[in-house]
């Protein structure tokens, strides 16, 4: 039997190797700025087109390669950071296993410029699919320059599997903003077909996090600075009535990398027990640094998943510091009883002993409803005192305004303690109103029990089915707002808010772009009837994050099940009886009010007998 079992080829191998280190676009922008930084850059230039697929460009400052370093560069495992096995547990580079820009030529062409700072001429090498085109002197500036173009052009199966522009940019600015909040001393500009996201300049961590996710954040920052032997703890944490319902703004950094661990994120969470909303997540911006010797970086191919030695320690550190930042930055100051110095309280200049109260006359006959107090044959002021008694005789009946109202649904009425409450037959089965138990359900009476009503799912599925029926019969209703609103998001959700701006506009919104990641509401859908528009759009896109519907085939119809959701009335919201019967009326006229848009129950009705067995 002949041999089976043969060498691949570099090209082949370099494009299996691809596949686990580069996923999609933001795989080669993260690999490339970071080798930028391990060159020693200041300043790092971005440039995309098409969110990658046809032109990923990085220029930096670094230090440069040589003729023979920018050809061994590509090679597999060709690394400047490791000599030895034990220089893999004292890593504080980013890059050190040489797959990345094998990998990237492996599936991509590859233009590259580099020159180091003490000579006159750099290297030029153009690669197409692990095959080397050129390679040539050329004058460039000093540092490297990379151009990725057509990425997966040999691979048509991976590149078909990218998401659309908007979902493949998203996770490039995700990848640029771990990398900037890393490095705030280096300057990083981000430019997407010629537009900047992007315009960093070098400063500090908080300055940074400004800069990335808007200036609103910046009230929002609680300091975190712990020391111990085992590890420096230094960053951010957000107040906890900022908390949002999903993740965006969580970040852990060992030793300037990004990492993914949700163990400590378990601890920051137990930190923050009791005093967060229902299902928030609050911002963290955390900074470990400690001894490369203590955790392993190399578990896994995009080295975003760490291991540390002494974990269950830095745990404990962990929650510790974040308790010590909420108690130390609360919002409602401590009263400090031992404060140096003593209130002054001025003494009177003058003798104030034959000081005397005023006195206050008044007329306990006087009905303001006798005259009009602007009448023209008034002579007097509108309150002029008047002799004719208050009139108190329509004031028997008013025990008849709750005529017909059971037991304690919207008026309480005072009972002697002494004195049984007790109800006819007749005046409880004329109890047929509904209402709101914990302002989260409506009770209502029906012939065969009770039933009980979701209010925020029954008014999920009332706006939605509105929104579908504007979709679906282009009735575009815009409510001009008086005084448009001006607002600011950080570049994930602006690129997110652009991607479905026509979508939000076919539903009534009047959105524009104002730049720099702000937009103006001009105006809002008639059906929704808001008053906090800013308020809608951010829970809208909360909502449309979480949404497990694929974007691209049904985009309309997710926005309209978001912005459904965004715009609800919330649990917690009292309603007035009135509100009550309208939501009751304009659910049972829906064509689907059993379930809400997402498919989870609205009502439920409990059977007579189930209430007869509990009495029993």
């Amino acid at each position: 039997m002949a041999d089976i079992i043969q060498l691949l080829p570099d090209s082949v191998a370099n494009q299996i190797a691809a596949g686990e280190v580069i996923q999609r676009p933001a795989s080669v922008v993260k690999e490339l700025v970071e080798n930028a930084i391990d060159a020693g850059a200041s300043q790092i230039k971005i440039n995309i087109k098409d969110a990658g697929r046809t032109l990923i460009q990085i220029i930096d400052n670094g230090c440069g390669m040589s003729d023979t370093d920018a050809r061994m560069a590509f090679e597999r495992h060709a690394t400047s950071k490791i000599r030895s096995a034990d220089d893999i547990f004292a890593i504080r580079t980013m890059g050190f296993r040489g797959e990345a820009l094998a990998s990237i030529a492996a599936i991509a062409e590859v233009e590259l410029r580099t020159k180091e700072h003490d000579q006159d001429l750099g290297t030029f090498i153009h690669i197409s699919g692990s095959s080397i085109i050129t390679q040539e002197p050329v004058r460039c500036d000093n540092g490297t320059n990379f151009q990725i173009k057509n990425l997966f052009f040999n691979v048509p199966a991976r590149r078909k599997f990218l998401k659309s522009n908007p979902a493949e940019l998203k996770h490039i600015i995700n990848e640029i903003q771990r990398i900037a909040l890393a490095n705030p001393e280096i300057a990083i500009s981000l430019h997407h077909n010629g537009s900047a996201i992007y315009e960093l300049s070098g400063s500090n961590k908080r300055v940074r996090i400004v800069s990335l996710f808007g200036k609103n954040i910046n009230q929002n920052l609680i300091p975190i600075d712990t020391e111990t032997s085992l590890a420096k703890l230094t960053g951010f944490i957000g107040q906890p009535k900022h908390a949002r319902k999903t993740f965006g703004e969580q970040f852990f950094f060992v030793n300037k990398r990004f990492m993914k661990h949700p163990f400590f994120h378990k601890a920051i969470m137990q930190a923050y027990e009791k005093i967060l909303p229902p299902d928030a997540i609050p911002s963290y911006f955390i900074y470990f640094d400690l001894n490369p010797a203590d955790i392993d970086v190399n578990i896994h191919p995009t080295k975003t998943e760490i291991k540390f030695e002494n974990e269950s320690a830095i745990w404990q550190i962990l929650q510790a510091s974040v308790r010590e930042a909420l108690g130390k930055f609360n919002i409602v100051p401590s009263i400090d009883f031992d404060q140096a110095g003593s209130v002054d309280i001025p003494m009177p200049l003058h003798d104030f002993s034959d000081v005397s109260m005023p006195e206050i006359k008044v007329n306990p006959n006087y009905n303001p409803f006798d005259q009009p107090a602007f009448s023209k044959g008034n002579s007097g002021s509108p309150g002029s005192f008047s002799s004719k008694p208050l009139e108190r005789s329509n004031t028997g009946n008013w025990q008849s305004l709750y005529k017909g109202l059971g037991p304690d649904l919207s008026v309480r009425q005072e009972t002697p303690v002494d004195e049984p409450v007790q109800f006819r037959i007749e005046e409880q089965q004329t109890i047929k109103s509904s209402v709101q138990f914990k302002n989260k359900y409506i009770l209502t009476p029906v012939k065969s029990g009770l039933m009980v009503i979701d209010q925020k799912r029954a008014h999920e599925r009332i706006l939605y089915e509105r929104l579908m029926q504007v979709l679906e019969n282009h009735e575009v209703a815009s409510q001009q707002q008086l005084f448009p609103e001006t607002f600011e998001l950080n570049a994930s959700d602006a690129t997110l808010l652009t991607s479905i701006l026509p979508d939000l506009r076919a539903l009534g919104f009047d959105i524009r772009d104002f730049g720099k990641n702000s937009f103006i509401i001009n105006g809002t859908p008639g059906v929704l009837n808001t008053t906090s528009p800013i308020e809608i759009i951010e829970s809208l896109l909360e909502e449309y994050k979480n949404s497990p519907v694929n974007l691209q085939e049904k985009a309309r119809e997710t926005v309209a099940i978001s912005l459904a959701q965004a715009s609800a009335i919330p649990y917690g919201h009292t309603l007035k009886p009135g509100e009550i019967n309208e939501l009751i009326d304009n659910l049972f006229a829906c064509q689907t009010p059993n379930f809400s848009p997402k498919g989870k129950k609205i009502l439920s009705i409990m059977p007579l007998e189930d209430f007869e067995k509990l009495l029993k």
